[in-house]
């Protein structure tokens, strides 16, 4: 499964944290910076922007590696992404991502199906 599909069906490389970590952009992480803490309301500086997405092997935001409930909650699990869970849908957790993000969850539902039709579990008809 592709491993740049965050925990919730966000794609990580349209992150602007991503995007500045991979091109050394210090102008987008001082921008995403001023606008992460004004939407969060605390301070975030650009020198803690550095993530090269939260499933994949790298730095991670203190946020995404330490404090997101939905990773917690998928890795708890034992789930490569929300998709997984059976109650993805009515989950409070992730749908603070989907209620703003639709493509976030028709990301999970996409992946899903392509993997289900790439390798098939026993017992299922395709």
């Amino acid at each position: 499964m592709e491993k740049m599909l965050g925990y919730c069906g966000i794609d990580c490389r349209s992150c602007d944290v991503y995007i500045a970590t991979v091109n050394n952009d210090d102008a987008l992480r001082e921008r995403t910076a001023k606008l992460w803490s004004e939407l969060n309301h605390v301070t975030i500086t650009p020198e803690m922007l550095n993530c090269t997405g939260c499933r994949a092997d790298g730095p991670k935001t203190y946020y995404c590696s330490d404090m997101c409930g939905i990773r917690k909650c998928a890795e708890g699990n034992g789930y490569e992404n929300c998709g997984e869970c059976p109650v993805m849908d009515g989950c409070p957790t992730v749908a603070v991502i989907h209620k703003d993000n639709k493509q976030a969850k028709e990301n999970l539902t996409k992946e899903n199906l392509k993997q289900l039709s790439e390798t098939p579990k026993e017992g299922y008809l395709l």
